[in-house]
């Protein structure tokens, strides 16, 4: 099953503690999310998304926020 929007935004609510965090939060270019946090994030999607994320991945294209998270899991679902 793909990670839906819902349990992507629970788990960044759980970790940041900011429980008015949308789908359009910036969670990288603001410091919201630091770079442990991403590792952390990593390997959540990696787990719950069913995908492996690749160094050259990571971009604020594909992880700045939830909206842009979801996107590249489904293109790369798509692959």
């Amino acid at each position: 099953m793909p990670l839906t929007e819902s349990r992507l935004l629970q788990y960044l609510r759980q970790r940041t503690g900011i429980e008015d965090l949308d789908r359009n939060t910036a969670l990288f270019s603001d410091g919201t999310v630091d770079s442990v946090g991403m590792v952390d994030l990593i390997a959540f999607l990696e787990h719950e998304g069913g995908c492996e994320i690749r160094d050259g991945d990571v971009t604020m294209d594909n992880f700045d926020n939830v909206s842009r998270i979801l996107a590249f899991l489904t293109e790369r679902a798509a692959e």
